[in-house]
């Protein structure tokens, strides 16, 4: 039994639409009951959110498409600023008319010429009877344009006196959209993640025609054993099904072992995903590095350039910044005379390491320190005289945004702000090279 029906759309377009979005049979009953039929007006504005790959975009695109409503479909980070959004808008509008060949441009200055400029398109289209829907995927980018934008958006059914709806897609809650001054408030919709039973069934429908469907169900029941704890990305883990399968049917193409084997298939692929979580997932190689890898049975780091954080690129001072920062971080205060002074006296040598003190540094973790520490030994250690400019306070703050560097405490503190070192020894050890 199907599980979408509404009397204003045919049974097979329902059928054929319930099949294209797997695991999201609900959103889009829910959906088609708020857009009601072709010639009703429905809700002004919908505001739809979920995190990202969760299918916000892909459902409205092919139910829209599916079931032939009108529509427009804009994404707001490519056309960045009101006048490119409006102008986007009004030229689908003209493209998509029977009556018009070719489109002529377009010049929409304000928000008074858009709502002329729309209702004489929607009449071009004959689209009185019908409900148009305008999409904005990536809403989150309206909120710096105009102030007047995003309200209009959301009454636009009202400005224009016209059957339209406007879908609004985000990844950021409604909570965060509200103007201070107060607006329309649009029907909110959430898109929950999907879990993994909901990523096993929508992954294994592009099993291989040469294999069958278990096989391949069984591959991504490994894969996402492997990857679900650390990625929920759809994509992504449609790109690593695709990328290691190969991999996973070695042993049943060398004949050493057939489909129903899965401990030897697994004792196969177990290593080869471990290096899939440190390479393909953080796309330190591209693709086809990745499979010259696998042919030749090599280690990650046997690739030059693989990996990202080894190639860090870093101002001049920046790189001894953060060298000093771990140095300040992982020894003791007492030892920076010893460690940083060509001429530091004579050194007693004391029984003064107490029992707790005897642990390694590195298992203790990154110690806090402050600024004056971190910038007396940045002099110490560079060749050149360095002068405390304002360039390289604002190299230390530079650090603290990329999170190489985090800062402990308050920024009013009397003593100063105090830091901690927050990158590995490799890291540092890749830095000095």
């Amino acid at each position: 039994m199907p599980n979408l029906e509404h009397p204003a759309y045919p049974a097979a377009d329902l059928l054929h639409l319930e099949s294209l979005v797997p695991c999201r049979e609900s959103q889009v009953s829910m959906l088609l009951s708020i857009f009601g039929e072709r010639q009703q007006f429905s809700f002004p504005s919908i505001f739809i959110y979920g995190h990202t790959s969760s299918g916000k975009t892909y459902v409205m695109q092919t139910l829209l498409t599916t079931l032939q409503l009108p529509h427009v479909f804009v994404n707001c980070v490519e056309y960045f600023t009101s006048r490119l959004l409006l102008e986007e808008i009004l030229i689908q509008l003209q493209s998509s008319s029977s009556d018009t060949e070719q489109t002529c441009p377009v010049h929409c200055d304000t928000l008074n010429d858009f709502v002329r400029l729309f209702k004489q398109a929607v009449a071009s289209r004959e689209l009185q009877d019908q409900t148009l829907y305008i999409v904005l995927d990536r809403a989150e980018q309206l909120r710096e344009m105009e102030a007047n934008i995003l309200p209009a958006f959301l009454r636009l059914q009202e400005l224009t006196d016209r059957n339209v709806t406007v879908v609004l897609l985000s990844e950021i809650v409604w909570e965060l959209f509200r103007p201070n001054v107060g607006c329309f408030e649009p029907f909110t919709m959430y898109f929950p993640d999907y879990s993994i039973g909901h990523l096993q069934k929508i992954l294994s429908q592009n099993h291989p025609p040469e294999y069958s469907a278990d096989f391949y169900s069984a591959y991504i029941n490994i894969l996402l054993g492997v990857f679900y704890m650390v990625c929920r990305d759809l994509k992504e883990l449609r790109h690593l099904a695709a990328l290691n399968f190969a991999k996973y049917c070695e042993p049943v193409v060398r004949g050493e072992a057939n489909e129903r084997d899965t401990r030897k298939l697994w004792k196969n692929i177990e290593p080869h995903l471990k290096k899939a979580m440190q390479t393909v997932y953080l796309r330190e190689i591209s693709s086809s590095q990745w499979e010259r890898l696998q042919h030749d049975g090599g280690e990650p780091g046997q690739l030059k350039g693989l990996s990202a954080h080894t190639h860090v690129e870093l101002p001049y001072y920046s790189k001894f910044l953060l060298i000093a920062a771990y140095l300040a971080s992982y020894n003791p205060v007492r030892t920076d005379k010893r460690f940083f002074l060509k001429h530091h006296g004579k050194i007693r040598k004391t029984n003064f390491m107490k029992k707790h003190e005897k642990t390694s540094n590195h298992l203790l973790g990154p110690k806090p320190f402050p600024l004056d520490r971190l910038l007396a030994i940045l002099y110490s250690i560079v060749d050149s005289r360095v002068a405390p400019t304002a360039n390289i306070f604002s190299q230390i703050t530079s650090l603290v945004t990329l999170q190489l560097l985090s800062m402990v405490g308050q920024n009013d503190q009397l003593d100063g702000p105090r830091y901690k070192c927050t990158v590995s020894l490799d890291f540092i050890r890749a830095i000095a090279r």
